[in-house]
């Protein structure tokens, strides 16, 4: 049986196809294409739908889906997890977070695992080697950085996505570039740092559509997992058709 994960993002709608833990293959969309997802989710036969969405979804398309499909799960606070959640406000906890969390979950079980999300926003989240997800920290993304200091003054331009060769700026360019990103990978080095401090033998996990422009000018051990949201969307879905079709 065919499994389709689909991530509903601010500005993209990731889907991969799994068979079982397997992920076949994946795609995306720009937000407005869903009824090319309905089609690619008829084309390859997927029976089971898994949603996360932290924006608006098309509900005719999401109708359409459920009718082609046997089983449909969009994730909420209410869904059931195979990890304790002990955010205090989980009703406000942004979906595409808990199924990074889910992805850890079920990439490295028993594990101290810091999720490094860098998306629109960089999201730093916490899962204990005991299977409880403490919470985490939400930043400005890299792009977001450099737009809001030229959207917000008069004269700043906006600077390209490139790191300087040097952390001092020698010009307004390169000063804003090491401003929001040299600014940016020091902030995810200093809250690594502070997590390892509490955290033993902790495995940090960089994911999101700026971890390639990342993972380079990060000093440490990490591990890039692209598609951590899809695998734990994924297994959220597993968890839950075992749990459906218990006697």
């Amino acid at each position: 049986m065919v499994n389709l994960a689909l991530d509903i993002g601010n500005t993209r709608i990731k889907g991969g196809l799994f068979r079982g833990k397997q992920l076949l293959g994946h795609s995306d969309w720009a937000t407005q294409e869903w009824a090319l997802i309905a089609a690619f989710a008829k084309e390859m036969q997927a029976r089971q739908v898994v949603l996360s969405a932290v924006a608006p979804v098309d509900e005719e398309v999401v109708e359409q889906l459920k009718r082609q499909t046997d089983y449909w799960l969009e994730i909420t606070h209410l869904t059931p997890m195979p990890f304790k959640v002990a955010y205090k406000t989980p009703h406000t906890l942004g979906r595409d977070r808990i199924a990074a969390v889910a992805g850890a979950h079920a990439r490295f079980p028993g594990h101290n695992c810091l999720v490094v999300d860098c998306g629109t926003c960089i999201k730093y989240d916490m899962l204990t080697a005991e299977g409880v997800y403490l919470g985490g920290n939400i930043a400005p993304g890299a792009f977001m950085r450099l737009r809001a200091m030229h959207e917000f003054t008069a004269r700043l331009p906006l600077a390209p996505m490139e790191m300087p060769a040097d952390f001092i700026g020698d010009s307004t360019t390169t000063a804003l570039q090491n401003g929001a990103l040299l600014g940016a990978t020091l902030e995810i080095e200093g809250f690594v740092q502070t997590f390892r401090r509490r955290f033993a033998d902790l495995i940090v996990i960089l994911t999101g559509g700026d971890a390639t422009f990342f993972r380079p000018v990060l000093p440490f051990d990490l591990l890039v997992e692209p598609q951590l949201t899809l695998h734990g969307l994924n297994h959220l879905l597993l968890f839950n058709t075992a749990t459906h079709n218990q006697p």
